[in-house]
């Protein structure tokens, strides 16, 4: 919500070098560094190298949170419709199975028309945690009455009486703010880079072209945004030793104290 209303707040005075957007608090498990501290990270932030490719980059480079890896079903597969079901407590799998009803709502489809939402096997591949650097005319991709929509969308979710609309967002708002997690690249990417080749229809997006861009080869990524290169014991996803899942999803206890 705080990130929506400064850019409608602030549309015709965006900053030119860009802006980063990142959560109020200094230490989070997400934060892709050893010591989970986001003022480490942003101190040794190459902004002008991470929008240099497509003008927006998540600052999270390791894949083992989000749904970058393959193995990770798609949004709208049975699997994670079942999943659901069986996990009725976890956020997650809600927001996944409401992922494909939220796009097409949020894009001008009705949710309730199956030919508009995501195939079985399409899947969205996004990083966690909504955490970005994004150029200010990918940000004028949009118009501010978009980003006021988008915004209305979340509250209208918020809304418990009978009469809340159909297409709001989840009324639980750890749901709607993963949904949003998933979509800020979606909105931001450089629109060239993911159209389909050769497509003239306006809006069109390649979903391959647009998941190769939202999770970046991790080597490269540490490298172009934290200058961190020559990183060995790589996969496409990982580098041993720049960042682990901690217990828990907490950050260790040492690290508080300092």
């Amino acid at each position: 919500m705080g990130y929506l209303t400064f850019l409608i707040d602030n549309y015709d005075q965006l900053p030119a070098a860009g802006m980063v957007f990142v959560h109020g608090s200094r230490w989070a498990w997400h934060n892709d560094h050893g010591e989970y501290d986001n003022a480490a990270l942003l101190g040794a932030l190459n902004m002008s190298a991470a929008l240099q490719p497509w003008g927006y980059h998540n600052l999270r480079c390791d894949w083992s949170v989000g749904t970058c890896p393959a193995t990770q079903p798609a949004q709208g597969s049975l699997e994670l419709q079942l999943q659901s079901v069986l996990e009725p407590w976890s956020a997650r799998m809600a927001s996944d199975v409401a992922l494909p009803r939220a796009l097409a709502a949020l894009f001008g489809h009705d949710p309730r028309d199956v030919h508009a939402l995501l195939g079985r096997n399409d899947p969205v591949r996004a990083q966690c945690c909504a955490q970005f650097v994004v150029a200010r005319p990918n940000a004028w991709q949009h118009s501010r009455d978009e980003y006021v929509a988008l915004r209305q969308w979340l509250l209208d979710g918020m809304n418990p009486r009978p009469g809340r609309k159909n297409s709001a967002a989840p009324a639980d708002d750890r749901v709607a703010g993963r949904i949003l997690s998933y979509i800020w690249h979606i909105l931001f990417v450089k629109h060239s880079a993911v159209r389909p080749e050769g497509e003239l229809a306006p809006g069109m997006v390649d979903l391959d072209r647009l998941n190769r861009v939202a999770c970046p080869n991790a080597q490269e990524c540490y490298c172009r945004l934290y200058g961190r290169c020559g990183l060995e014991r790589c996969s496409v996803g990982t580098c041993k030793g720049e960042y682990i899942v901690p217990p828990e999803f907490k950050v260790p206890e040492r690290v508080m104290r300092g």
